[in-house]
């Protein structure tokens, strides 16, 4: 009963509704102040040999609110737990959508306009870090339109309900690690920003966000294996955190690597989710029946 209670608080539906209202009032609140520090900054009215990198540009004012945006995608992602491993991994590429447009918008406000070059190596990438969003958002609508249109269920019955309750108990525990590693992150930027060392980047929060997102993944996979030991639920969620793990290593690796393994993780979940499902239709009927006959 405790456990359901902090659930409610932490995930539930009136909680989620007073997030985003905060989130978007803060996202425009940050965008409007960010801006105020470009406009500050071009005018010659601040200046600071620290934090002249963040406002060098106006399009770095864009950085700001997308932060506070994907603060809250990642919350959402953290509600989406207990629905379903897929559901989740769906929501975590709508999550890293999100952190490679952000990048984009970084990037794009270093590049330096120059009348003698048409194309150079940042244009060249930035290019690719496009064709990786296009990737990444193709898959986070692929998976939403695969599980509306064809749910596959593993459980069923109380061992269903047992599962969600454990995966509800984990996700309320995550939410607190979660505000944890937020405050952690934005006081270690904050003082590496006051003392000239510390730089934008999408490893600041998410590097350790995902690495606790994956472990958590890999106890859900193990608790899972409490309610069934069928071979197709185990390789697709393998498979997903697999793809997980890519996508953790591609946020610490920097240039034309990261953004390839960005891709390669997207095309590994889709083509997991793919299989799961077309194949899983056919398969499971027959492993019922089996089941039923022994």
């Amino acid at each position: 009963m405790q456990t359901h209670k902090l659930h409610r608080l932490c995930l539930g539906d009136a909680t989620d509704v007073l997030l985003r209202k905060l989130s978007i009032n803060f996202a425009v609140f940050g965008f409007l102040l960010h801006l105020t520090f470009c406009f500050s900054y071009d005018m010659g009215y601040y200046e600071s040999k620290n934090t002249n990198y963040l406002f060098d540009s106006y399009l770095d004012s864009l950085y700001t609110p997308f932060s506070i945006i994907l603060a809250y995608e990642v919350y959402e992602l953290i509600r989406v737990i207990p629905e379903s491993f897929s559901n989740s991994i769906g929501k975590q590429f709508e999550v890293v959508t999100l952190l490679v447009v952000r990048d984009i918008f970084k990037n794009l406000s270093d590049v330096q306009p120059n009348a003698d070059t048409v194309f150079d190596k940042d244009i060249y990438f930035i290019a690719t870090e496009a064709l990786a969003f296009v990737v990444l958002f193709s898959t986070a609508l692929f998976f939403r339109f695969r599980l509306a249109a064809t749910p596959v269920k593993f459980y069923d019955g109380e061992d269903l309900d047992n599962f969600v309750k454990q995966k509800r108990d984990l996700a309320s525990f995550l939410v607190v690690i979660f505000i944890i590693v937020a405050g952690f992150s934005l006081y270690n930027w904050t003082t590496g920003v006051m003392d000239g060392d510390s730089e934008l980047n999408r490893e600041v929060f998410f590097l350790d966000f995902f690495t606790i997102l994956i472990m958590s993944d890999i106890l859900i996979l193990l608790i899972s294996y409490r309610h069934t030991t069928d071979f197709l639920n185990l390789a697709r969620n393998t498979g997903f955190i697999l793809s997980a793990v890519i996508v953790r290593v591609a946020i610490s690796t920097s240039g034309y690597s990261g953004v390839t393994l960005f891709i390669l993780a997207a095309i590994l979940a889709a083509s997991v989710l793919q299989i799961s499902l077309t194949l899983g239709k056919e398969i499971k009927p027959i492993i019922d029946s089996q089941t039923s006959e022994e």
